[in-house]
């Protein structure tokens, strides 16, 4: 008897620590509890998950380690100098990476690398404050392989007072919850100003069900019925109409000027555009940010009923660097292209291998401007154009 009293206490405990352990490992995705998390999608889209992983969209945003920060520390490349008796360092410090400001040698204060922002041309980066990110006025550029400020910053004082609000995290990551505080100002021109955002429930990057809505009952069923090869409660980017297709892209490539209506982390595959950010009137159409903007002005688009980024885009990977594929893209509706005889022999052997260069070529962004230490002209930051279009000063 006092054997099965002690096997029934020990099984009893037994299942406890297993039930706690079991808890533990349970994944809660601080969007609700209708999301799986993007980790779910590996057992049935190893490829498609890791060709995402390591795009520009997932990274988007990402912590602050070692791994994901680039550009140099503790080097000699590592200093921004904004006069004589101002500089900016960048430091390795007990594993984390710091920004640290000195005046006349003296350490006036250092500023923890918390998040990055960027994964592809550039790379800026936050930190936290009174349960708010606030971005640091250095930012690195690929273009350049150098330190230089942020958008926007002065190379005369260092400045560690800008905000990065909710709504930045919306096209950068995929979930971050904030409290806001609406003010009739802010109601009329379709912003809201956060008491606080919270750092346990960010979801970095783009993740899968930024794009493909919640999963947790697609997971499930598919778990379920594993041999079922129909996706069942998850969207298909093949089910919807085309200005869908445009709309899901757009809710986050059509710039930041216009009239935002509501939160785009609100925003489902599926949902209409307009429901949530309509375009000013006044918008510049930057190559950066805008390029459904600048798309919609082209007539390769408007002549088609077909067209959206995914004609010329695939999104579970980067954007091709091989002008070629494109060409082929565009060949695919322009076999016979209407050059002129002086045209056709300044493009000899490109004809049917680079018509980006000339129909979409790189131009100066006027939302993204830097400069480097020591130096008062503007770097500028280059990137192709959307509005496929004829360009006569293009040589």
């Amino acid at each position: 008897m006092k054997n099965s009293k002690f096997l029934f206490i020990v099984s009893f405990f037994a299942f406890l620590l297993f039930s706690c352990a079991k808890k533990e490992e349970a994944y809660f995705d601080p969007r609700g509890v209708e999301y799986a998390g993007a980790e779910s999608c590996i057992q049935c889209h190893k490829t498609i998950h890791e060709n995402s992983f390591h795009t520009s969209h997932a990274n988007a945003t990402a912590p602050a380690s070692m791994k994901n920060v680039w550009g140099d520390f503790d080097s000699g490349k590592d200093v921004f100098a904004f006069d004589d008796h101002s500089k900016l360092v960048m430091e390795t410090r007990n594993d984390s990476l710091y920004q640290v400001l000195y005046k006349d040698g003296k350490e006036i204060r250092a500023y923890k690398l918390e998040i990055v922002f960027g994964a592809k041309h550039a790379q800026t980066s936050v930190y936290w404050k009174n349960n708010n990110t606030f971005e640091l006025p250095i930012s690195y550029y690929k273009s350049v392989h150098k330190w230089g400020t942020s958008p926007g910053f002065s190379t005369q004082t260092p400045l560690f007072d800008r905000k990065i609000v909710n709504d930045c995290y919306a096209c950068h990551s995929s979930n971050i919850g904030a409290k806001a505080k609406t003010t009739q100002e802010s109601y009329l021109f379709g912003e809201d100003f956060e008491d606080f955002i919270s750092k346990e429930t960010i979801v970095y990057g783009i993740d899968c069900e930024r794009c493909h809505g919640p999963a947790k009952k697609h997971v499930d069923y598919h778990i379920k019925f594993p041999n079922m090869k129909e996706a069942r409660d998850i969207v298909s980017y093949k089910s919807l109409n085309n200005q869908q297709k445009l709309d899901a892209c757009a809710i986050c490539h059509s710039g930041g000027d216009g009239i935002k209506i509501k939160s785009r982390f609100e925003f489902k595959p599926g949902d209409r555009l307009l429901d949530f950010y309509r375009q000013n009137v006044y918008s510049k159409n930057d190559v950066h940010g805008n390029q459904a903007g600048l798309l919609a002005q082209s007539q390769c688009f408007t002549k088609s009923e077909t067209m959206n980024c995914t004609t010329c885009h695939n999104a579970h990977q980067n954007a091709s660097t091989d002008n070629i594929s494109y060409s082929k893209i565009c060949m695919s509706c322009h076999q016979t292209a209407n050059h002129t005889e002086t045209t056709k022999s300044k493009i000899v052997g490109k004809l049917k291998n680079d018509c980006i260069t000339c129909h979409m070529p790189k131009q100066a962004s006027n939302a993204i401007r830097f400069q480097l230490s020591n130096n008062p002209e503007y770097s500028k930051y280059y990137l192709n154009t959307h509005k496929i279009a004829i360009y006569p000063e293009v040589k």
